[in-house]
């Protein structure tokens, strides 16, 4: 529901509603370039360098990758003047996933990034969302065009059900994860009135 408040002039400005949205994924998969890329307002990050401890981080296939995030990653976004999404990125280490429950908490979906250099890293976080049945869209982060696959054969790869929504971006680009975020509030808005059609 939006707000309506006047301001000093009498006048009645609306105030947006905000929701909350979780980015989510494998270490490396792009969480913290999503929410910089396109956040309006200067990202919270809590990056660290990686300890280079043996068997602490697997780098493989993100050979390059020298931090990692600690806590959250934080953005905001506005869509329309009625909606904002603020944006909550995960921590993609195992050791780190004891903060998820936190930062779930009244959230009203969440972005599953996908590498296909590391296709199976991005299951923990499905079946996190899907035990909790919050809802969810899979981003395949496209890094590299050689190595880029269909939609629908990472669908499939992913065993994902029926009308989960699996979307092809680059997250260094602020057009294209900002599309990703719009194709997480149709699909929940979708899943609402489906259920709200079935009572």
């Amino acid at each position: 529901m939006d707000s309506v408040r006047s301001d000093r002039n009498g006048a009645s400005s609306r105030i947006p509603v905000a929701l909350k949205i979780l980015i989510a994924g494998g270490f490396g998969a792009g969480k913290t370039t999503m929410v910089g890329s396109v956040s309006e307002i200067r990202p919270l990050q809590t990056e660290e360098i990686l300890t280079g401890v043996e068997g602490a981080d697997d780098t493989g296939g993100v050979e390059g990758k020298t931090t990692t995030t600690v806590t959250m990653d934080f953005g905001r976004i506005t869509i329309t003047e009625d909606l904002q999404l603020y944006l909550f990125g995960t921590p993609g280490q195992d050791r780190f996933w004891f903060l998820w429950d936190e930062l779930s908490q009244g959230a009203l979906g969440a972005v599953v990034l996908a590498d296909t250099r590391r296709l199976a890293d991005c299951f923990p976080s499905i079946d996190y969302f899907e035990q909790r049945g919050t809802p969810f869209v899979v981003a395949v982060n496209c890094f590299d065009p050689d190595q880029r696959f269909g939609a629908d054969a990472v669908g499939r790869a992913l065993d994902l059900d029926a009308g989960v929504p699996v979307v092809l971006f680059d997250a260094r680009e602020p057009t294209g994860a900002r599309n990703v975020l719009i194709e997480l509030v149709e699909y929940v808005a979708r899943r609402q009135l489906a259920a709200a059609a079935s009572r």
